[in-house]
């Protein structure tokens, strides 16, 4: 039933139950994309100058201030002032805010897809059990002793994708199976579940300093991507983010509901499959080479919303990317904290900076959704 495309004729919209959804995806789309077209645009400009700001901002604090012009110097293929300023620009600062920019607007992108799939407000990238999937095979290498050197960080990557990739898998396989979103949404809880209680297991059994490292693995990282490693990222959340900006009509469509959705010519089975690809495979990608990145998926996709007072996924996709980027680098450099040699956990930088956001959001628009 869920794989059956509906058509549009003359019986049927005389139906109230599909006229009516008709009429309103009509004003979600077409209608408002006319009035958006410069106000949302610009708001766009904005947010993309602001993440060039912080992007700058990034390369020249931390443990070193670097000024300003040095950073651009370096930029421009001329040569720093200091050789040191240069080596942290190129082989450190530079790389970690790449990958900061590239796991940002993933796991918000994976969230907003989430979100609109399931129709959950607190739908994320965890929900289905792919950082859960991730972490074990994670937890399989460091905890077996298996995470020493170069080649052991390179495995943990490997592991953490091969986690990710067989609970993808199986979220595909029952997305085929099940054809309530409701359904989808527990299997993938009782996966994450399942996948967590193996981890414990085997902390339980494992050594003090293996399960230090994997603590820190945990805590999430932009640090630990490599320039060999950051092509390979990068091209993966390209390819997922191309999916998502090819889903937005259907994401569009699922604002009505699914029922409503297949009458207008949805098949929820194909859709799904697509959003937990895309999904899944940005939200793996950044577990694997960043660890398990908290709360971004969560809470951007809301202060998307909220900012751009729209629904309409052709603009809140590339308005999420670029919030999701932002957000990301700006607890970056914070956790880096500026002038000082410590280097705070990412994910407990994250939830401090994100939570009382969302939380204003949702003060301020009281009983409505954020």
């Amino acid at each position: 039933m869920a794989n059956k495309i509906y058509t549009l004729n003359s019986t049927h919209t005389k139906h109230p139950t599909i006229s009516q959804p008709k009429k309103i995806f009509n004003k979600l789309t077409n209608h408002r994309l006319k009035s958006l077209s410069i106000s949302h645009l610009g708001g766009l400009t904005l947010l993309t100058l602001a993440l060039i700001i912080i992007f700058l901002a990034s390369l020249a604090l931390g443990s070193v201030a670097i000024p300003p012009n040095e950073v651009l110097t370096v930029l421009l293929g001329g040569t720093a002032a200091k050789p040191a300023w240069q080596e942290i620009i190129l082989n450190f600062r530079l790389p970690r805010s790449l990958t900061a920019m590239a796991a940002g607007s993933a796991l918000a992108i994976s969230g907003l897809q989430l979100q609109a799939l399931f129709r959950n407000p607190l739908a994320g990238p965890s929900v289905l059990g792919i950082n859960a999937g991730a972490s074990l095979g994670a937890a399989l290498i460091v905890l077996t002793g298996g995470s020493i050197g170069w080649w052991g960080q390179l495995s943990v990557v490997g592991a953490a994708s091969v986690g990710a990739a067989i609970a993808m898998f199986l979220i595909l396989l029952m997305a085929h199976q099940i054809r309530s979103s409701l359904a989808l949404l527990v299997f993938g809880l009782m996966l994450g579940y399942i996948t967590t209680a193996l981890v414990t297991i085997l902390l339980h059994f494992s050594h003090l300093e293996q399960t230090l490292t994997y603590l820190n693995w945990t805590f999430g990282s932009f640090s630990g991507v490599t320039w060999q490693q950051l092509p390979i990222l990068l091209s993966v959340v390209i390819f997922g983010l191309a999916i998502a900006q090819l889903t937005c009509k259907p994401l569009n469509l699922l604002l009505l509901g699914e029922e409503q959705a297949i009458s207008l010519g949805l098949s929820m089975t194909m859709v799904r499959c697509y959003l937990i690809f895309s999904a899944s495979l940005l939200a793996g990608s950044v577990t694997a080479f960043c660890g398990p990145i908290a709360f971004l998926g969560v809470a951007v996709p809301h202060l998307g919303r909220s900012l751009c007072r729209t629904q309409d996924h052709r603009v809140l996709v590339p308005a999420v990317a670029l919030l999701g980027a932002l957000l990301a680098l700006v607890a970056n450099s914070i956790a880096q904290v500026p002038g000082n040699q410590t280097v705070l956990p990412l994910n407990a930088v994250m939830a401090l900076l994100g939570a009382p956001v969302l939380i204003w959001l949702m003060l301020k628009h009281g009983k409505h959704q954020v």
